[in-house]
């Protein structure tokens, strides 16, 4: 197939048949990483923007790399540099970016839907970095890039999400694209992080993780997002971590074969133990090595690169 969207603003509105065709893609990009010299001219002469309006790490510099890794001129721009400071709307500093003849830019907003409000109004094609609570399509991507790399496959596969669903954009696209390509997901956690009618997106529910993790083939555990809740919706993170924290102890019962991932950052000793993500079963440093490919993959497709570049 070829690829025909402008932008990649998240899963929901992905076809299965269009996120493996960017998983695919992405199996060939990783093969680059591993070269001596890590670099493809895929996208000389492409300008790319990332747009920043919350503090990011992994995800903004996973993006700047993949950028370069395929000959592509990268600019950075966070919310404290920018005019946004000033009053600028985001309207106007996107139109002032697209008026710099640029041909993609990467945006994470702590609104839910403004890139696909800057979408409907810019030419270049945008990605969705996370916005809000919403989505975080590449962040589901490479997970689902990480499930399919270790099992073989994502349709048959029981997936279950662990922590604060209410106010992750990781889980929806997760969710998204898990029940797209067949697997069967379930979510764990307090009554309170756990959004109100989610089974009507086709996952099951459960409150206690030993139940939830007891025939899991992965389990994604979710950080606890305090800068996102507006209130205490529970005790404390010490009370957290005893009832609801990833341990070796609420593992005994799991499949031998089980597949750990967290999305980062890791706040250790509250959603998950060291030894637990340090340990035999954790793949989150595979998540962050495929999350390099899966946006070389994404940056390729949406920037029209050259096939003949990449061998």
């Amino acid at each position: 197939m070829k690829w025909k969207r402008k932008d990649l603003l998240g899963l929901e509105e992905l076809s299965a048949q269009e996120i493996e065709f960017i998983l695919d893609t992405a199996e060939s990009f990783k093969e680059v990483s591993l070269r001596p010299i890590k670099k493809v001219p895929a996208l000389r002469g492409k300008t790319i923007v990332n747009l920043f309006f919350e503090p990011s790490t992994r995800t903004r510099t996973s993006f700047e790399l993949a950028a370069k890794r395929l000959s592509a001129d990268m600019v950075n721009i966070s919310a404290s540099t920018s005019s946004v400071v000033k009053g600028e709307t985001l309207k106007d500093t996107a139109k002032n970016i697209e008026a710099m003849k640029v041909d993609v830019i990467i945006m994470r907003h702590s609104l839910p839907g403004a890139p696909y409000f800057l979408a409907k109004i810019i030419g270049p094609s945008l990605i969705n970095a996370g916005d809000g609570a919403h989505e975080h399509p590449t962040q589901g991507l490479l997970d689902l890039f990480t499930m399919r790399e270790n099992k073989g496959r994502i349709k048959g596969l029981k997936v279950v999400i662990i922590g604060d669903i209410a106010h992750s954009r990781v889980a929806r696209s997760n969710i998204w694209g898990l029940l797209k390509l067949g697997a069967e997901v379930a979510v764990a956690g307090p009554a309170t992080l756990i959004p109100p009618q989610i089974e009507r997106m086709g996952v099951k529910v459960y409150y206690r993780v030993e139940e939830a993790v007891r025939k899991a083939d992965v389990i994604n555990v979710l950080r606890i997002q305090l800068e996102r809740q507006k209130t205490g919706l529970f005790p404390s993170l010490r009370e957290y971590r005893q009832i609801f924290g990833v341990n070796r102890e609420r593992l005994k019962d799991a499949r031998p074969d089980l597949l750990i991932m967290h999305p980062g950052p890791i706040n250790r000793g509250v959603e998950i133990d060291p030894d637990v993500a340090d340990g035999p079963h954790s793949v989150i440093l595979d998540q962050v090595t495929n999350g390099l490919a899966v946006r070389m993959a994404v940056l390729y497709l949406l920037a029209g690169g050259k096939s003949e570049a990449i061998d």
